[in-house]
């Protein structure tokens, strides 16, 4: 599917995740010198007028359908804001985007194997992934929680002794659950579906005992489905997970286009009522989060501007 990139206008979780974002997310960079050639993606998407955007289908608010089936969210929109600087950047006001779904399981390899330029979903920046993959600056914070029933008594993770508990597949929540296990000993049944969505149904048909992955996708889920009265997110944070959107490694120029968005958007104020948007607001498939942003983060979009504002 392609579309016409648009102009956009632009829970708290412990702050130490932020100085591992700041490790782990992209620094400010300059943009490569006007008139050196362009790098791999960059002249690939002069050539073919066309930017691949890798998008979730069911990970709301970040990236997930409208009731037409097109692809919209909180990181999509991030994503095409970064195509209006590509098209700054490559002298081509005439790019479209093409939409390409990915899942947990392949976002990486569709983005180290040249198949999406960018990656629109709900992508945790650790160092593991950093090995092979960039990232933008942070767009957002979370952290692993449990999805249970409303009835059940699952608070704590030594609660989850010898329960089944599924996680989607290729997240660092499946991760987040191994090493929970390990720890206390509790002969979990771990089990994995491809989709944040085959995840939730799985809980819903009284398959496992809790849904394992970002808080802020629990909610999204249980909000899309309103199913409020049925299902709650408890727990402590089980990790704590900054998010960002991904790119190509080792692409200097593409990097420096991405930063520069960021910061542009961060100048522009634009970050916070773009996050409101999609977290406060009702979203366009008609539910509401009601999630306000945090103060971690609201300083993280502010520190784009602080950097914007001495490069001048």
């Amino acid at each position: 599917m392609d579309r016409s990139p648009r102009r956009t206008t632009g829970r708290s979780v412990a702050a130490g995740c932020l100085v591992l974002a700041a490790c782990l997310l992209a620094a400010p960079a300059s943009a490569q010198t006007a008139g050196e050639g362009l790098s791999p993606t960059l002249a690939n998407i002069k050539r073919t007028h066309v930017v691949r955007l890798g998008y979730r289908e069911s990970s709301p608010p970040f990236s997930f359908l409208d009731q037409a089936g097109r692809p919209i969210g909180y990181s999509l929109e991030l994503c095409e804001a970064i195509v209006e600087e590509i098209g700054v950047e490559v002298d081509d006001a005439t790019l479209r985007i093409e939409y390409v779904k990915v899942t947990s399981d392949d976002r990486i390899p569709a983005v180290t194997d040249n198949k999406i330029d960018l990656e629109c979903g709900s992508t945790t920046a650790n160092a593991e992934r950093a090995k092979v993959v960039a990232f933008s600056p942070l767009m957002f914070v979370a952290g692993t929680k449990l999805m249970v029933p409303k009835s059940s008594t699952i608070s704590a993770p030594t609660d989850l002794k010898g329960k089944a508990v599924v996680v989607t597949k290729g997240t660092t929540n499946e991760q987040a659950m191994h090493v929970i296990d390990k720890k206390f000993s509790l002969g979990l049944n771990i089990v994995t579906s491809p989709d944040h969505e085959q995840s939730y149904q799985m809980l819903v048909d009284g398959k496992v005992d809790a849904f394992a992955t970002d808080d802020i996708l629990l909610y999204g889920l249980i909000a899309r489905h309103k199913t409020q009265d049925k299902f709650k997110v408890t727990g402590e944070y089980l990790s704590y997970d900054p998010y960002g959107i991904m790119f190509r490694k080792g692409e200097p120029q593409l990097k420096a286009v991405v930063e520069r968005t960021f910061r542009k958007l961060g100048s522009g104020r634009d970050l916070v009522p773009l996050y409101n948007k999609w977290f406060v607001g009702r979203l366009p498939t008609g539910e509401r989060l009601g999630v306000p942003i945090s103060l971690q983060l609201e300083e993280a979009f502010k520190a784009l501007d602080d950097t914007q504002g001495s490069s001048n």
